[in-house]
């Protein structure tokens, strides 16, 4: 997506009005707990930032922690989606090697000047003002803000003072986001998705974000289909926030929890007297989204008796409460999730046939975490240590080799809330060391329906005995606690000595 293609997140408006400059902070640290696209966000705040700094134009250099360079995640250049510039080299790269400012009066005067962007662009920079983005003055060098030829003279010292300030609260604010530090002494961030909170750079996931981003420029009905927590309604929101209506309220409705006399109600609310206990109006989800998303999750599960209310409401945007007979009417965009077949369901007469092509008109799969690879999963465990490790107050907290192994190796049925659990759990056990396979929380729902263990990694020889069969199971159990018999025991349902004496002799317990 290029930088002109991009939606401008309506809580930063672009004007060419005097601004305060410290609201420019304050706009951006709003936008931080949300799933917003970050080019979109540091866009934005590029030119918020010129306009603050009465300069032509604003840059974002990252130094990328894999790669070693400097790369304009955002840059207001509408000549050029990107740029990169090796460390140390030009005014951008000087900063980022040197870690201090730098202001430039003249800067094909200035040797350090290097022009290889400028002849790319054909935009022709005279005066500059750079500074290093930071968490803090002795923290890695994260970044590079820079802004290009003033309005009015030369960059001046109050100028660079607020610069130098304003690079240590993005610093900090990037610290809160996916694109984010490697690790706490290295320079750089690490490039985690195109999305804020939305961890993935697979290529499973880029025909997940690329529909994510079309279908934030339009109202039409999403429906995302996937396993239970795959991250759906994390994807759901980043629709929302990432379209016209990110303003508006995004609601939330759990077609679960929805019992048939009461789904209707749920949806659409009810006028006083509706039925028993019903002493006031109520307004339902649709109309409490006005003006934005109602988000329907597990769609699936919704009643059928709602489901021709909801189809005469994507239809026409109208509808009745409960008891009532005026015809109302709401402006809402519509966006559901299942990880049930709607197929099957429409051929057991359980939902709608009409209603299923009515909520698919955008449809996205979300892939399994299975299908996104090793890098992905440990990436995703990376991000999550991380988060743990501030929430709870554990900073030295990492992931042992023989963890990433352990990792790798699962499957994770219950996709991303899984990992996100076995880490949170490890955090806390690892108590501020590395985090150890014996960390993990055993996999007591291994192999359910499908009659083996994955952790035991478990296989049978169809000419073995009984008694060798035991013992191989109760081995691969006891390798699946890391040796901790004990711990195999209880998985087993048997005592400690039963264990020992399978292992002992080879047979079981009579």
């Amino acid at each position: 997506m290029t930088a002109a293609a991009r939606p401008v997140p309506a809580s930063l408006p672009k004007d060419r009005t005097p601004l305060d400059r410290l609201s420019l902070l304050v706009d951006l640290a709003s936008l931080i707990p949300r799933e917003i696209d970050l080019d979109a966000l540091l866009e934005t705040a590029c030119e918020r930032l010129a306009v603050a700094m009465h300069a032509d134009r604003a840059t974002l250099w990252l130094v990328d922690a894999e790669r070693g360079d400097l790369f304009t995640r955002v840059a207001v250049l509408p000549e050029v989606p990107s740029l990169r510039q090796p460390l140390g080299k030009g005014i951008a790269g000087t900063v980022a090697q040197t870690g201090a400012p730098l202001r430039v009066d003249d800067a094909h005067r200035d040797s350090r000047f290097d022009p290889t962007a400028e002849e790319r662009t054909g935009y022709r920079v005279t005066t500059m003002l750079a500074a290093p983005v930071r968490e803090h003055p002795d923290a890695p060098v994260r970044g590079v803000v820079q802004v290009l030829n003033r309005e009015r003279g030369v960059f001046d010292d109050e100028d660079e003072r607020y610069l130098v300030a304003l690079a240590l609260q993005l610093g900090h604010i990037l610290s809160l986001t996916t694109l984010r530090a490697k690790d706490a002494t290295s320079p750089g961030v690490v490039l985690r998705g195109p999305f804020n909170r939305i961890v993935g750079t697979s290529a499973a996931m880029e025909s997940v974000y690329e529909r994510i981003a079309i279908s934030a420029k339009t109202d039409a009905t999403v429906l995302l289909r996937g396993e239970t927590g795959t991250g759906k309604s994390l994807l759901a929101r980043a629709v929302h926030v990432n379209s016209s209506r990110q303003a508006a309220p995004f609601v939330t409705v759990d077609c679960t929890t929805l019992p048939g006399p009461l789904a209707l109600s749920e949806l659409f609310g009810h006028e006083r007297g509706a039925f028993t206990g019903a002493d006031r109006r109520v307004r339902g989800k649709v109309e409490l989204a006005q003006g934005g998303t109602l988000f329907l999750d597990e769609i699936g599960d919704l009643p059928l008796e709602s489901q021709q209310k909801l189809l005469r409401f994507l239809q026409d945007r109208e509808f009745e409460r409960v008891g009532g007979r005026e015809t109302l009417r709401a402006d809402v965009r519509v966006i559901c999730a299942t990880h049930r077949g709607l197929e099957t369901a429409v051929a057991d007469g359980t939902f709608r046939e009409d209603l299923y092509y009515r909520i698919r008109v955008v449809e996205i799969d979300v892939p399994p975490l299975r299908a996104r690879g090793a890098e992905e999963v440990e990436r995703l465990a990376l991000h999550f240590l991380d988060l743990y490790a501030r929430r709870y107050g554990r900073p030295g907290t990492t992931l042992s080799d023989a963890a990433k192994r352990k990792l790798a190796g699962h499957s994770f049925r219950g996709n991303v809330r899984e990992l996100e659990h076995w880490i949170e759990s490890a955090v806390v056990l690892a108590n501020g060391g590395p985090v150890l396979p014996s960390h993990f929380p055993l996999d007591r729902l291994a192999g359910r329906g499908s009659g083996e263990r994955e952790e035991a990694g478990f296989t049978a020889s169809l000419t073995a005995t009984l008694d060798e069969l035991s013992r191989a199971y109760v081995s691969a159990v006891v390798a699946a606690c890391e040796g901790n018999q004990s711990e195999a025991a209880r998985v087993l349902g048997v005592g400690r000595n039963t264990v020992a004496r399978i292992l002992k002799r080879g047979a079981p317990e009579a």
